[in-house]
């Protein structure tokens, strides 16, 4: 969000219906991508029959369905879209789980049956055919079961791989809790790992790359709570470990999915990325999104933990789940969820 001379702060912004709701046809939980060398952004959503989790029956993108066939699998349905840009090899992946039953049920049978897959995309604008990597992480049969993002996730500057995610875990004669945790590639995507798991309960998250004041790189995680306060973490070699920031991010009610993004910071410093983070402002109920900046982030400690702005509401009213995109030169993408009967997902464009 810049302030630009002569013109009122935060008064320059676009909005774009992408997918409109209708009776029979419901689109939720939005994903965002921008391609910086084809200067486009791709938007994708879960198409549902219904509001209900469960009716979750194909990955949609602005331009087209994404060619998975959910028509074949016995019950299963794709959901939590998760798109992650590799720049070596000019890869557009786009994670998903693969999952029957409702997440309820797994969570109190212990019993998962959610799998991690993911399709492909060069510039040729053809999709892969589905990869599964469920059966090359063993850490999945331990969990109750998982999800990932949604959203996006991203790559570092030094080649990593990040897709977010969380898993309830447990024994099996306790009620299994959730942790945020990641999968992560250093090979361009050929092989994927588990890092370790966030201590604290925590569900759905989003990660940004910023940098201390030697340019070594952090992995800052923003993550839904069960009410309160959103989850707060930095991430490094030993997993996870939650902070105590200096202006807390309140949660909405029960939680909602919130977004993360890092950007160059805007006051020309090397090196020196800001915050931006998008959620629903109102502490009881899923109300006005608004947009919170962190212009320093790494507090005189080092930690990820500097103070956020107050928030600018972008949407009044009923608002949901959303996920940022950074465009160049100042510009942020927000797609969002708004709307209460007729849900849509609606692309916001802000300076």
């Amino acid at each position: 969000l810049r302030k630009q001379k002569g013109e009122k702060s935060r008064s320059n912004n676009e909005k774009t219906t992408v997918f409109q709701s209708r009776e029979g046809e419901i689109f939720r939980i939005p994903a965002l991508y921008y391609n910086n060398n084809e200067k486009k952004l791709f938007a994708f959503a879960e198409k549902r029959t219904t509001a209900d989790d469960a009716t979750s029956v194909a990955l949609v993108m602005s331009e087209g369905t994404v060619d998975i066939d959910t028509k074949c699998s016995c019950g299963y349905r794709p959901m939590n879209p998760c798109a992650v840009y590799e720049k070596h090899t000019q890869t557009l992946f786009l994670f998903f789980i693969y999952v029957i039953g409702t997440e309820g049920f797994q969570i109190d049978n212990h019993w998962n049956k959610a799998r991690l897959w993911y399709v492909t995309k060069k510039s040729d604008n053809k999709w892969s055919e589905v990869t599964e990597v469920t059966d090359v992480l063993p850490e999945m049969k331990h969990w109750s079961t998982f999800a990932i993002g949604p959203g996006h996730g991203i790559q570092t500057e030094s080649g990593r791989m990040i897709v977010p995610a969380y898993a309830y875990t447990g024994p099996e004669n306790e009620k299994a809790a959730p942790h945020a945790f990641c999968f992560y590639s250093d090979d361009y995507g050929k092989t994927w790992r588990c890092s370790k798991m966030l201590s604290e309960a925590s569900i759905e998250c989003q990660v940004a790359e910023i940098y201390d004041s030697k340019g070594h790189s952090l992995i800052y995680c923003n993550a839904r709570s069960q009410g309160g306060y959103r989850v707060q973490a930095e991430i490094d070699d030993r997993g996870f470990h939650a902070i105590t920031p200096v202006t807390p991010l309140v949660e909405t009610g029960g939680g909602c999915e919130g977004s993360v993004i890092s950007f160059p910071a805007q006051s020309g410093e090397p090196n020196t990325k800001w915050l931006l983070f998008c959620h629903p402002t109102n502490p009881k109920e899923r109300l006005d999104l608004g947009v919170y900046r962190n212009n320093s982030p790494l507090n005189s400690n080092e930690n990820c933990s500097g103070a956020w702005s107050k928030p600018w509401v972008i949407n009044k009213g009923p608002s949901g789940y959303s996920d940022l995109a950074y465009i160049e030169d100042g510009w942020f993408a927000c797609l969002m969820e708004r709307g209460e009967k007729t849900e849509m997902i609606f692309l916001h464009k802000i300076y």
